[in-house]
């Protein structure tokens, strides 16, 4: 149920972020359009940023498509591990389980640096203990692997 919450949430902030940059662009056209030198330059300018966010939310949405299509693949196989971590009632992770259960993967991605399952592990262990970027970089390799 809670993934199905966040893909909501994504497809929602997509959709306001899609508009918001539809309309930035209407408005880069009509400074473009404008006589002035300097609006046709804030013009241009402003149309690099719906390009731009653009591409993050295309890189964003490929990123969890990925994940949860290798999510998906480790499932099939049988092969989910066990993360035995403690959860606060806020569904937070107590700091000290989940430094432990990274721990554990940690040293499972170093002892077999070629198995994706155990980067993909890795990467649930880094979100468990609050480094987003790490966890993204830990499953980018997992991705990399299973390919």
């Amino acid at each position: 149920m809670v993934r199905g919450n966040a893909k909501l949430g994504a497809v929602v902030m997509a959709v306001l972020l899609g508009t918001y940059i539809l309309l930035l662009g209407q408005t880069g056209v009509v400074l473009l359009l404008a006589e002035p030198v300097i609006a046709k330059v804030m013009g241009l300018l402003i149309l690099t940023f719906p390009i731009v966010g653009a591409w993050a939310i295309y890189k964003e949405f490929s990123f969890g498509i990925r994940v949860e299509k290798l999510a998906k693949r480790i499932i099939a196989e049988d092969a989910w591990p066990d993360y035995p971590i403690e959860l606060r009632p806020s569904g937070r992770a107590v700091p000290e389980s989940a430094v432990a259960m990274f721990e554990h993967y940690k040293a499972q991605a170093q002892a077999e640096p070629e198995n994706f399952r155990t980067w993909f592990s890795l990467g649930i262990a880094y979100n468990f203990a609050g480094d987003r970027r790490r966890a993204r970089q830990a499953m980018l390799k997992a991705i990399q692997l299973a390919a």
